[in-house]
């Protein structure tokens, strides 16, 4: 049993002896019921009713009831008539069940220390729903994360990652990290960074496309990559930013891009079931149900041709030629309820190393997952032969010799492959059904935003 500390021990003192007890988290308050605890946290919301004073606690594994009687410690008592929303704190008490506590439990504290006092806040952080502009939510960015609902959205966000790793691992993927500074476009075009590189000309990567094949004809066959990628484009929509996270597959000896497909329908039904299980604490506190964002029949799927005219059809939606605008992408989502892959890309809006169809080659063996309105996924076989690379490099007006590193690897037997690029926070929005896909990244980077 530890030593309990009476109202007639010095503060100080009993502050460094409750040092010497192991900090518990809230969320394991029950294992200390009937004993001293030590905790530390955020004080989230403060509640003075009579002579007892109910501080709402907040660490990383929630919240839990501190009481503070004014018959109780006078140190405690003095504390926490100073204390204010936000503060750091250090409470020692003794831990009680209590059915009407949040969590089942409360501490009657002992002692109260303010490691760190929080300055007025430029908002409220402890409300249900964050009532603050994007912008201002931006500004203070560290005070905004702290609300429960951005908490729970970034567990998600780490548990679809971690999901995608595991899987991959599972299915004999390798991960691996490729080079984020690059010498020449991946995708071509103009949507590069570039940067000083000791004198040279260098540009941050777009893609890790070409390295991940790289790695594939090396012998590793299977590869993943969780890593940043960088496009230089003037959009400041809600569903882009100009740094985010990519979910790479590549995968060597395939048929076509359906195989690719397959395995990503599989992952993201095992990603599902195990964010459902494991974190629906936090689904309930965003208030999403994932059965409905990925209803459990198979998704289906349409080549762009069979998209347009169903959008045309029944939405009398004209579409440019060869693509899909946002709102295309949102009508179709909404015609078949749930998720779609679009597949059989025009050549000339797809990437040079895209694989024409053997009996369409105008059109490639690729595709786009739809999901929650929006791409999230872009996939399709690739080109393997190196006399077909190269010549479809120079049809689109690309010098091969710039990409000699990347040719010259296909000269040594280069198997059949393909694979796709997952948008982490893209994938996140989705699935959460989020609006704005700010609400997935930590720190965004916009057209108008570089700190903090």
């Amino acid at each position: 049993m530890h030593e309990q500390y009476g109202q007639d021990q010095h503060p100080l003192r009993d502050a460094g002896r409750a040092r010497c007890l192991p900090r518990a988290l809230t969320s394991e308050a029950g294992a200390f019921a009937g004993r001293t605890a030590r905790l530390q946290g955020w004080v989230h919301r403060i509640r003075r009713i009579g002579v007892v004073t109910f501080v709402l606690l907040r660490d990383r594994s929630g919240l839990i009831q501190l009481v503070v009687d004014a018959a109780g410690p006078a140190a405690a008592t003095a504390a926490v008539a100073g204390l204010n929303v936000e503060d750091v704190i250090e409470v020692t008490g003794i831990v009680n069940a209590d059915a009407r506590a949040k969590g089942g439990y409360e501490v009657l504290v002992e002692t109260i220390v303010v490691l760190s006092a929080a300055a007025a806040l430029p908002f409220e952080v402890n409300l249900p729903q964050l009532k603050v502009g994007q912008d201002l939510a931006l500004d203070h960015r560290v005070l905004s994360l702290r609300h429960p609902r951005s908490q729970a959205i970034f567990r998600l966000k780490a548990a679809i990652i971690k999901a995608f790793r595991d899987f991959s691992g599972a299915e004999g993927f390798i991960e691996v990290q490729t080079p984020k500074i690059v010498a020449t476009a991946t995708e071509g075009g103009a949507n590069l960074f570039p940067v000083d590189y000791l004198g040279r000309r260098a540009y941050l990567a777009q893609s890790p496309q070409l390295y991940k094949q790289m790695l594939v004809l090396s012998g590793f066959e299977r590869v993943y990559e969780v890593g940043p990628v960088y496009r230089a484009e003037p959009h400041n929509t809600s569903r882009h930013v100009n740094e985010f996270t990519s979910l790479d597959w590549e995968i060597g000896f395939i048929d076509s891009a359906a195989e690719v497909m397959a395995l990503e329908e599989t992952m993201l039904r095992q990603l599902v079931a195990r964010l459902s299980t494991d974190h629906a604490a936090d689904l309930a506190a965003i208030g999403v149900e994932l059965a409905a964002r990925l209803p459990e029949r198979p998704i289906p799927r349409l080549t762009l041709g069979e998209a347009h005219a169903l959008l045309q059809r029944r939405r009398a939606k004209e579409l440019p030629p060869g693509d899909l605008d946002p709102e295309g992408e949102r009508l179709l989502c909404e015609l078949v309820a749930g998720p779609v892959f679009v597949t059989a890309w025009p050549a000339k809006v797809r990437p040079a190393y895209a694989q024409p169809c053997e009996d369409a080659p105008h059109l490639t063996d690729s595709f786009d997952l739809l999901l929650g309105g929006m791409e999230v996924t872009t996939g399709g076989r690739r080109i393997s032969d190196h006399g077909a690379l190269r010549a479809s490099l120079e049809n689109r007006g690309l010098d091969p010799g710039a990409f000699d590193f990347y040719l010259d690897a296909f000269r040594y037997g280069a198997p059949p492959h393909g694979g796709l690029a997952i948008g982490a926070e893209r994938l996140t929005v989705a699935l959460l059904g989020l609006s704005n896909l700010r609400e997935a990244t930590f720190f965004p980077r916009d057209l108008d935003r570089l700190t903090p």
